[in-house]
Order: C-alpha cells, then structure tokens, then sequence
C-alpha cells in the first residue's frame, strides 16, 4: 500500500487500483501509464508541483497529453508566476520519487489545482504512488480528498 491508496481507504471513497510493468526508460510517465494501461490519455492525469514567487509549492493535475500552462495557475493560485519545483524539494515535500508523485497521501498539504477538463469524465487517473501504480477515482473525489480547486490549467 501507498499513502494515497491508505488515504482512499481511509475516507472510504471508492477507486481502483491499475498495476502495469513500468518501463524505467519511458519517455514520460504518464504516456506510458495511458498506453499500458490502454486508457484514453486526456482520462490519465500527471502531478507536477510548480513553486511560486511567493516561495511556496502547490500540486496541478493535467491531463498527460497536455502541458501545464504555468501562467494559467500563478492566475488561478493568485500569484505572479509560478515555475516547475526543483526535484529534490518536490520528493522531499510530497515524499514520492518523481514520476510516482500521487496527488494524494502526500506528507505535506499543498494548494491544489486539477484542470477543469476532468470534470467531464466520470473516473480519472492519477498515480498512486509508486511508478506503475494508478488509482483510478472519480474528479470529485480527488478534489474532496486534495481540497483543490479545478481550473483551466493545461494546454496542447
């Protein structure tokens, strides 16, 4: 078990779990999850954790055939700009490795945004913790359990 599988548990959401053979040298992760898993990539979500200019990380959720547009959440997180967070403050704060950051269980709580298209779906994917790991929930849910907000937040 992960910690966002123990938190799923714990607030008795109902989710799946979806295991695949990680390939450590894929591309991008959450391509690979997609097509291993054979799931519509815009029902697959990454976690990236951006810093902002006010010296603070936050957690946004998109689509994996998209990009986060970082100028869309500084907007929506009401700062000035927001960038990528450096890896080692991301896996100290979130306590997952890269390319297993799971939006939830994570050891700090941080603002959340999940893009807006999400709740046109009725489950979503997000990673679950581990590479290879996805916890598949409905968007509701994830905002329940991350407090966060939706938002248009990806671009093509």
């Amino acid at each position: 078990m992960t910690p966002a599988i123990d938190l799923a548990k714990k607030k008795k959401i109902p989710f799946q779990i979806h295991q695949y053979e990680h390939d450590p040298g894929a591309p991008s992760y959450g391509e690979e999850a997609a097509e291993k898993m054979n799931i519509a990539m815009n029902r697959v979500f990454k976690t990236l954790v951006v810093a902002t200019d006010q010296n603070q990380l936050a957690v946004c959720i998109v689509p994996v055939n998209t990009m986060l547009d970082l100028k869309a959440a500084a907007k929506s997180l009401k700062v000035k700009k927001a960038i990528m967070a450096d890896a080692r403050k991301v896996q100290s704060t979130t306590g997952y490795v890269l390319g297993g950051v799971s939006p939830l269980g994570q050891k700090k709580s941080l603002p959340t945004l999940i893009d807006d298209s999400a709740q046109g779906q009725d489950t979503i994917f997000v990673s679950a913790g581990k590479r290879g790991l996805e916890i598949e929930l409905s968007p509701i849910d994830l905002q329940s359990l991350t407090r966060a907000q939706f938002s248009t937040i990806a671009k093509t």
